[in-house]
């Protein structure tokens, strides 16, 4: 039977916003590592300095290894394990008919990367630690993974005590900025998948929290996540999904002793974003992003300010004098989900290191897993990454 022009016309709406949507995953992905991997080059420089070696601009394009590489840090390669960690949920859950929470496996795939930054590469079977069966993130097989990016000192002593932190039982006080720069691929994966934003935000609360236990840890980690999950699933302005994140966080946390210092700031950025400012006296005033409210709060003052111009927005973001590579990461996870990859330009994903891995995980947080008509895993390679976990 031919097929009408409605019905024709109905398809090629599914497939354009299908394809809108894969945009999205893999901008929110490769834009997080481009961010991270042109501020990680400047992590350790102060704003005098970095205007002193890279001219009146700042740096604005990669700073490339030998190799022609611009190198990732932690943050992307915990934001990749953070992903492991919600496929090899989903995937055992359905396979095994059992789910665990997506913290825990998340926090198992943590356990995997942790490895790789205090043991050496293959894993070997005579570590007092290793089981064959106890690998949660296929990420452990990439060799890569196994270069220190300077790891922060409070996810690897956290990680050293097993990474289980919660909300009620807090591992430490720390609100530094590793809870929310590696947390993306919650919003990113779970929107659209049955989850409530309420669920959705938690989850990303709670990610963070197993390595960072001060309400400014795992709060702004929250934020973070709605803010992803928001533009990933619409075309809405930022500044709406800003907001709406702010009246999430209110709600969500209605006994959070420091919330008013959060939504203070997160005002003060959305304000200097409007200002006629010079971008780095207005970074000044929001921080150097070493914790998470700060780094929250540079994020969204550079989205918001070059909300249409990915690389005017990464470049903004790194060129102070803090932790350059986080804050440059959540802008290109934020603006990376917003714009997609399409409109982020060649030059920030073609030296990018690990790109084919972030292209492909991206993609498989997208595709999700793949059963037959009985529920069953029928894809081969899907078996190898997220049950056996023996992808390489």
């Amino acid at each position: 039977m031919l097929e009408t022009n409605d019905v024709r016309e109905v398809k090629e709406q599914l497939q354009s916003a299908d394809s809108e949507k894969l945009d999205k995953y893999r901008g929110c992905m490769i834009g997080g590592a481009a961010g991270d991997a042109l501020g990680y080059a400047i992590e350790f420089l102060d704003e005098k300095t970095i205007f002193e070696k890279y001219g009146e601009n700042g740096i604005t394009e990669y700073d490339l290894n030998r190799q022609g590489v611009a190198e990732i840090s932690d943050d992307t390669q915990m934001t990749l394990f953070t992903a492991t960690g919600l496929l090899v949920g989903t995937t055992r859950g359905h396979n095994r008919d059992v789910f665990g929470s997506y913290p825990e496996y998340i926090a198992f795939s943590y356990g995997d990367w942790y490895r790789t930054q205090t043991e050496k590469y293959p894993l070997s079977e005579e570590s007092p630690e290793f089981n064959k069966h106890c690998l949660y993130s296929w990420l452990a097989n990439v060799p890569e993974m196994f270069d220190r990016r300077a790891p922060g000192t409070t996810c690897l002593s956290a990680l050293a005590q097993g990474g289980h932190g919660t909300i009620e039982k807090p591992i430490n006080n720390s609100k530094g900025c590793g809870g929310i720069m590696r947390v993306a691929p919650i919003g990113l994966y779970l929107s659209g998948r049955g989850w409530s934003q309420k669920e959705i935000d938690i989850i990303g609360a709670e990610v963070a929290a197993l390595t960072h236990g001060h309400e400014l840890g795992y709060i702004p980690a929250a934020m973070f996540v709605h803010i992803i999950s928001i533009v990933s699933q619409t075309n809405v302005a930022l500044i709406n999904a800003v907001m709406d994140a702010k009246t999430a966080m209110v709600k969500l946390f209605p006994k959070a002793k420091h919330m008013k210092e959060l939504i203070s700031l997160v005002d003060k950025s959305i304000a200097l974003s409007k200002e006629k400012i010079r971008d780095p006296d207005a970074i000044r005033k929001l921080g150097e992003g070493w914790v998470a409210e700060e780094a929250l709060a540079i994020a969204i003052y550079c989205s918001l300010k070059y909300e249409n111009d990915f690389g005017k927005a990464i470049v903004t973001a790194v060129k102070h004098s803090g932790d350059s590579d986080s804050t440059g990461s959540v802008v290109g996870n934020i603006l990376g989900t917003h714009l997609g990859i399409k409109r982020i330009p060649p030059k920030y994903i073609e030296p990018l290191e690990l790109k084919n891995i972030i292209l492909e995980i991206a993609d498989d947080l997208y595709n999700d897993k793949q059963l037959d008509e009985y529920g069953e895993m029928i894809d081969e390679v899907w078996i190898e990454k997220y049950i056996k976990i023996t992808y390489k």
